[in-house]
C-alpha cells in the first residue's frame, strides 16, 4: 500500500477541512457544525490511523471518503460561482480540496488494486518417496 502518499493526502484534506471550518465559524447551528467537524476533521484522522495500521481495506475507505468529498467540492464550486459575490478564497479552498480528494480516489484505488505477488519458492520441493505398499 502506498501508505506515505495516502497519509500526505489525508493530512492535506485535514488542513483544508480545518481551514474551511474556520472560514465558516458561526455560520452553522451546533448539530450541523458537529457533523462538519466529524466529516472534515475526525474522518481524515480515523482514515489516517487505519492507513498507518496498514489495513488493506483502508484504501477503499479513502476512495469512498474522497468520492463523497469530491462531490461536495463540485457542488460547493457551482454554488460559489453562481450565488456568492466573494468568490476568491472559498473558490480556491474548494478547488484545492477537490484536487486532494481526486488524488485520494486515484491513489487509494491504485493502492487497493496493486497486489504484489507472493515470492516464489527458492527451490522446488523434492518428490515424495515411493510408497512401501
Amino acid at each position: 500500500m502506498k501508505r506515505n502518499a495516502l497519509l500526505t493526502l489525508l493530512a492535506g484534506v485535514l488542513i483544508v477541512g480545518i481551514g474551511s471550518l474556520s472560514m465558516r465559524h458561526g455560520e452553522f447551528a451546533a448539530p450541523t457544525q458537529a457533523w462538519w467537524i466529524g466529516f472534515l476533521v475526525l474522518m481524515p484522522l480515523g482514515l489516517a490511523i487505519l492507513v498507518w495500521l496498514q489495513l488493506r481495506w483502508a484504501a477503499v475507505a479513502c476512495v469512498i471518503y474522497g468520492t463523497v468529498g469530491l462531490a461536495l467540492d463540485l457542488a460547493t464550486t457551482v454554488q460559489i460561482l453562481t450565488k456568492d459575490s466573494d468568490v476568491l478564497v472559498p473558490l480556491v479552498s474548494s478547488v484545492i480540496s477537490g484536487l486532494l480528494n481526486f488524488l485520494l480516489i486515484v491513489l487509494g484505488g491504485r493502492s487497493f488494486l496493486d497486489v504484489t505477488p507472493a515470492p516464489l519458492p527458492l527451490e522446488s520441493r523434492p518428490p515424495s518417496p515411493p510408497s512401501s505398499f
